[in-house]
């Protein structure tokens, strides 16, 4: 690749720990370094993992997302803060993992996204993803990098399988599971959809060994950010000695062509990936399968409908 080739910029910091004060300084110099600019009352959905009430840990930490929020109400956005958990709502997860309290003080709720409209895939099915979402001006997504028992590993790409509604992530699993390629395929797709900005990527403590729920925590002290959430997937999977051979939703991209599959089309600014040691992370040693069993999907699907009545 040329020397003249653009570059996408993918931003590095160092952060020991999550105390707001240190947050806000580290998300505000990354979103600047990065370019990023916020149009005075523009609509924009921020986008956490909010996985699941059971771990904190397998959810974006709080602080990394009011740190953001506080960023864009200075600059004068309408701010949305909401994810679409396969299981409960995302006001119960945020309740759990104690982040309600800190985005009432910012005049904000958690919400669910709903409003499911059909996104027409290229292998001829289609997926219920949220029209909350796509009429957002533009989406921040704040993934957790994880280790995932399907994905090996997972970051800013997969953290827009969330914008799909509820149940249907859980169906898509049933149906695209059995076929190699297709849940990648259906990812990046749901990915392309979006009016997506920016990816701010928790990994000062991410999960390692299994997940996405029952990891461990692993401390790499890193919060990263880039415009592009295939240049910050790559930037992280490099980081920890991976390749696309290793990671289906990388090999697809690469496949794909999609700029920022490739090294060379990253710039790092802020700090360089020699910064940071990562030989210990431990990613999960079997997969499971991607599809679901049908008694498992129904027994989620039931316990998701009653979480609305509870």
């Amino acid at each position: 690749m040329s020397n003249k080739s653009p570059r996408v910029p993918v931003a590095f910091f160092r952060i020991l720990e999550y105390e707001s004060t240190f947050m806000d300084t580290a998300v505000a110099m990354i979103l600047e370094e990065c370019g990023l600019k916020i149009p005075i009352g523009a609509k924009v959905l921020v986008k956490p993992n909010l996985v699941s009430s059971k771990n904190a840990l397998a959810c974006t930490h709080p602080n990394v997302t009011l740190s953001l929020c506080r960023y864009l109400k200075d600059c004068g956005a309408q701010v949305t803060v909401a994810d679409s958990p396969g299981y409960g709502t995302a006001a119960q997860v945020s309740k759990a993992i104690g982040m309600t309290s800190g985005l009432k003080e910012l005049g904000l709720k958690p919400k669910s996204l709903g409003r499911p409209v059909q996104l027409k895939l290229s292998f001829g099915e289609t997926i219920g993803i949220s029209r909350d979402a796509l009429e957002s001006d533009m989406i921040i997504n704040v993934p957790k990098l994880k280790a995932h028992g399907q994905f090996v590993v997972t970051g800013a790409v997969k953290n827009l399988f969330g914008t799909v509604v509820g149940f249907r992530k859980a169906y898509a699993h049933t149906r695209f599971g059995e076929t190699p390629g297709l849940m990648e395929k259906m990812i990046i797709e749901v990915a392309k959809s979006m009016p997506l900005a920016f990816n701010l990527m928790d990994a000062v403590y991410p999960m390692h060994e299994t997940g996405p729920i029952n990891g461990k925590p692993y401390s790499m002290n890193l919060l990263a950010g880039s415009p592009n959430p295939y240049a910050l997937d790559t930037a992280l999977y490099m980081l920890l000695g991976l390749s696309p051979k290793k990671i289906l939703i990388w090999q697809e991209s690469v496949r794909q062509k999609i700029f920022g599959y490739h090294p060379d089309h990253i710039e790092y600014v802020i700090e360089p990936p020699d910064d940071f040691d990562t030989t210990d992370f431990k990613i999960p040693e079997k997969l499971s399968p991607m599809e679901f069993e049908p008694v498992r999907f129904v027994r989620g699907r039931i316990k998701s409908l009653l979480s609305r009545f509870m």
